[in-house]
């Protein structure tokens, strides 16, 4: 595959006290002839599940086995706490819980506080971001006779993401473009979910659109385990300890609010922002 072309010209906005996660980013590639590749999955993370992180895990089968990549650092990027979710928990919980599930159960993924501590931010400006901190910032990543090539940016999801991003008006045509044509998705399928349709209507884009298949299945969803948890239900092994620890020692999600899926907020939240880019534009056009 090709290497992803110059970063695009932006400022970013940091929140206070910010750096850049770096700690377990490979800064040197093990194998010359492959590109490196960043993981980066966006979401609520309204709690941190096991299937978060298996995510990762089998988006590394996938790429081992399927693809010219390696990669070098997998990311967590909590959203912001504008996200429009009803019930959904402050970013503060949710990046400590993201942060517990990482650094105690996995020896490669981080978590990224910059999405989380600001007003919302576009999916395709967040990739940004990180093709900014890696490649720009710090050059990409090294070679072991020296050289340095440039970081490929993946965005990681579930398949309800690549639902929304089929249904006419939700996405801007130019996001659309800037995440599926620029970057590239890898999907996990969720069980009973139909991704042929969604796929077909994507179609321009299908080279960058990895489907990764569940061969063991596995539908735990935060919607789910805060069902329970409202109900005063167990859901120890659905969540990494530390993250079910944290929960009961903060008194977390004893009172959710109205039921809303992840999907059905990216919906709303993308929806508005896409109204708030096309004013912009239309402002500066007149």
């Amino acid at each position: 595959m090709s290497s992803a072309s110059p970063p695009p010209t932006r400022e970013f906005t940091n929140p206070p006290n910010y750096q850049f996660p770096t700690h377990r980013l490979a800064r040197v590639l093990r194998n010359p002839d492959k590109q490196p590749l960043v993981l980066v999955a966006c979401g609520s993370f309204s709690p941190v599940t096991y299937l978060h992180l298996r995510m990762f895990e089998m988006a590394k089968d996938y790429v081992r086995q399927n693809t010219d990549f390696e990669i070098v650092a997998g990311y967590l990027s909590p959203v912001s706490d504008q996200y429009k979710k009803p019930g959904l928990l402050s970013a503060h919980h949710r990046v400590n819980m993201c942060n517990l599930a990482a650094e105690q159960t996995s020896q490669w993924l981080m978590v990224d506080p910059w999405e989380a501590f600001q007003s919302y931010q576009r999916t395709a400006v967040v990739l940004d971001h990180f093709d900014y901190e890696i490649n720009t910032k710090l050059g990409g990543v090294e070679t072991p006779d020296g050289t340095r090539k440039p970081a490929r940016i993946m965005l990681l999801a579930g398949s309800d993401l690549i639902a929304t991003m089929s249904e006419p008006g939700v996405w801007s045509e130019a996001d659309l473009d800037h995440i599926l044509g620029r970057y590239g998705v890898l999907i996990i399928e969720r069980a009973g979910a139909d991704m042929d349709q969604a796929i077909d209507s994507l179609s321009r884009w299908r080279h960058n659109i990895h489907l990764i298949h569940q061969l063991v299945q596995n539908d735990v969803s935060s919607t789910k385990v805060r069902l329970f948890l409202r109900r005063g239900l167990s859901v120890r092994y659905l969540l990494p300890a530390p993250v079910v620890d944290y929960i009961e020692e903060h008194g977390l999600y004893k009172d959710d609010g109205p039921n809303a899926t992840a999907a059905s907020g990216a919906i709303a939240a993308e929806k508005e922002k896409g109204k708030e880019k096309e004013a912009s534009t239309s402002s500066a056009a007149s």
